[in-house]
């Protein structure tokens, strides 16, 4: 692979990804189901209201006794809500009754507490009637059984999980994520908190691949670090490729004399080669043991880059999550591009709609991604564009 455009060598990554779109069924608790995607249509195995139940604290009646008020009735029982044996109506009575509870056999309706008063000990008088079926709730009136409550391949929300725990389901099938590993390499690399000596630098990279795979749905099963020693990168593959389906490497894909990616994977049929952007030229792509290995540049926006326009949505698609597209947006101001290289450069959405430059293109520039909440995607061919010119972005 050698000097290829954006579209050729995404197509290559989509071939060599291919696999990572067939998931099976994952069966979790209910409590963990959030932001998971549906697997199957999930149906009711029951109905809601599970019985006839009162909508109101008051008294059940049947309506044809308080047809005429204001009447007194005796109070032949009290209903709470809760475990309870089935219970009937007397001819002529009240069943004081909370809400949520059971409306006895008998009742057709529930007169609201305030439209009552207590006329002597046992009995109540009714001073507004109500019709059959007011503050009933029926068996079934919100759902029945077999009614589709989440469709598949719904991404799992707290509305979701309210519903699904009302029925009763204690666990719910979803989508398996991809499982993908993370490995950074560099003999400069040292962890977040350590004391740097002269040389070295924060391994940034595995944490932000990590970030972006978890808000594209993956399962990240390892992120791991590796010097620039050969064998130590084989045996870090090694590892990471029996719990991950994907393996995405940082670094030691570019023209130097200590590329250990390149190295290893190059003899093993792994390609590797420029692709036709900035930042982000040097990629990679391996089978390794059965595993596919994407390989991006080791600079941290190169590195973000690259997951964004190689893998973030097939990533997201494998996940059961829609992709992130591309939208137009109107340039805040002029911009002069490089020929020859699509151009990828970081932008601020401002408040009127535009769109303005944060950075320039150098690929070391880290804090214009925290400020920046678009790539401006420019064109190879084009080397300036006028401010209030339509361009492309892609969202951070």
């Amino acid at each position: 692979m050698s000097a290829v455009s954006v579209e050729q060598h995404a197509a290559a990554v989509e071939t060599l990804l291919a696999a990572l779109g067939t998931r099976t069924a994952q069966r979790i608790p209910l409590a963990e189901a959030l932001g998971r995607v549906s697997f199957e249509d999930v149906r009711s195995p029951v109905d809601l209201p599970l019985f006839r139940n009162s909508q109101m604290d008051g008294y059940a009646v049947d309506s044809r006794s308080v047809a005429t008020t204001p009447v007194t009735l005796k109070v032949s029982t009290i209903i709470a809500a809760g475990p309870t044996e089935s219970a009937v109506l007397a001819a002529g009575s009240a069943a004081k009754i909370m809400t949520g509870a059971p409306i006895p056999d008998g009742a057709d309706a529930i007169v609201p507490v305030e439209d009552t008063t207590i006329s002597s000990e046992g009995s109540v008088t009714i001073e507004r009637g109500r019709g059959a079926g007011e503050f009933v709730r029926e068996q079934g009136s919100d759902v029945r059984v077999g009614t589709v409550l989440v469709e598949a391949g719904r991404v799992l929300e707290p509305r979701h999980i309210s519903v699904l725990a009302a029925v009763g389901f204690a666990e719910v099938a979803v989508r398996s994520r991809p499982r993908v590993a993370v490995v950074t390499t560099g003999a400069e690399l040292v962890e977040a908190g350590s004391t740097l000596t002269p040389g070295q630098i924060y391994d940034s990279n595995g944490i932000t691949l990590a970030a972006h795979l978890q808000a594209s749905g993956a399962e990240v099963v390892a992120v791991a670090r590796s010097s620039d020693d050969p064998t130590r990168f084989r045996e870090v593959l090694d590892e990471a490729r029996r719990s991950a389906e994907l393996i995405i490497t940082s670094g030691g894909v570019s023209m130097g004399d200590f590329e250990v990616v390149k190295d290893v994977l190059g003899p093993l049929g792994g390609t590797f080669g420029s692709v036709r952007m900035q930042p982000g030229g040097p990629q990679g792509m391996t089978l390794f043991d059965g595993t596919p290995v994407l390989s991006f540049p080791g600079n941290p926006v190169s590195t973000v880059v690259s997951y964004i326009m190689f893998a973030r949505n097939i990533v997201r698609r494998a996940a059961g999550l829609s992709p992130i597209l591309p939208s137009t947006a109107i340039l805040h101001e002029s911009i002069v591009s490089r020929p020859g290289r699509r151009q990828l450069l970081r932008g601020r959405v401002r408040d009127d709609g535009r769109v303005e430059l944060v950075a320039g293109p150098g690929s070391h520039l880290v804090a214009a991604l925290a400020w920046a909440d678009v790539l401006i995607d420019i064109d190879s061919d084009t080397t300036e564009l006028a401010a209030g010119s339509d361009v492309e972005v892609w969202p951070l």
